[in-house]
């Protein structure tokens, strides 16, 4: 059973659409995304700088639409037979929401651009972080969160575990961090997936009215438990709860060993979450489809297992 994967936020790096952009196709559909994202993406997917394309408002439509048009070349020539079920990670999860067929590309991108300013908007309000924790005592670590008051936002399977808070309790937890464990301070201006994300949701219920989502028509995992979710207006509630509710990245990925999991295929911009599976599912086949130039290997590994 092949599983789609789509990465979330962090995973963009400058200039990493231009290689789709050779194909006149892909170029005329990532323009065609731009408007309903509010987001020259474009733009942002090929000369954009680092810093220009870390700010959320940006990074969050960019990551959706590059997932987009991977899944677009993916499912091409009657391939989508061939997938088992689609999960995503944080932001991600848009994506698979097309994947899936719950929503509509255009709805998507619509819904992602409103997330992206409304997480950046919430963010503003208080100066806050994130950082990766890697290593150690589970139990430990969230008792250190506790007395801290910081909250794990995302549990990454593998010992990694990213915390989001005050900047100050983020430091304090580097200076004294827990038994064998190390402190990441990562480049995101916000606690995402944490209370601080409220404001976020209480917009994002509202934009969530306006979309028709539809049941899904493939598996789809929720980061919010790692069950399968077969209502697609459900789907789209944990969408808009998700923002300030951990991902639970962990439980996704043995929701996939549960369900026969025999290879896991990464959409642009792809890499961090086959990396985790490498550490959590030792052993299954896996394809990120950075470029253009990877497809091939994630058709035969599609084919081959059909």
């Amino acid at each position: 059973m092949i599983v789609v994967v789509c990465p979330g936020q962090g995973s963009q790096t400058p200039g990493f659409l231009e290689p789709w952009l050779q194909n006149p196709d892909f170029a005329d559909r990532l323009a065609a995304m731009s408007a309903p994202s509010g987001t020259d993406l474009v733009t942002a997917g090929t000369v954009s700088d680092a810093d220009t394309i870390r700010d959320t408002a940006i990074a969050q439509p960019l990551i959706v639409a590059a997932g987009l048009l991977a899944l677009d070349a993916l499912f091409a020539d009657g391939r989508r037979e061939g997938i088992g079920g689609i999960a995503g990670h944080s932001v991600g999860e848009i994506t698979a929401a097309v994947g899936a067929g719950v929503l509509g590309s255009t709805d998507a991108l619509t819904f992602v651009g409103e997330r992206g300013r409304a997480m950046k908007a919430a963010a503003a309000l208080t100066p806050t972080g994130m950082s990766a924790v890697l290593g150690g005592d589970e139990a430990e670590l969230l008792a250190r969160l506790a007395e801290l008051d910081l909250e794990p936002a995302n549990f990454n399977g593998g010992g990694q575990i990213v915390v989001a808070g005050s900047l100050d309790a983020l430091a304090a937890l580097a200076a004294e961090p827990p038994a064998k464990a190390r402190v990441i301070p990562l480049q995101v201006a916000g606690a995402f997936h944490t209370r601080h994300m409220l404001p976020a949701v209480q917009h994002l219920d509202a934009v969530s009215r306006t979309l028709s989502p539809q049941n899904p028509t493939l598996p789809l995992w929720t980061n919010r438990d790692g069950t399968s979710v077969a209502n697609g207006a459900r789907f789209v509630e944990l969408l808009v709860g998700q923002v300030s509710s951990p991902v639970r990245w962990d439980l996704c990925m043995q929701a996939f060993t549960d369900a026969g999991v025999t290879g896991i295929i990464e959409v642009a911009p792809a890499g961090a979450l086959v990396g985790l599976a490498k550490r959590a599912l030792r052993g299954i086949p896996s394809v990120a489809i950075k470029t253009p130039d990877d497809l091939p290997a994630a058709y035969e590994l599609i084919d081959h297992q059909a």
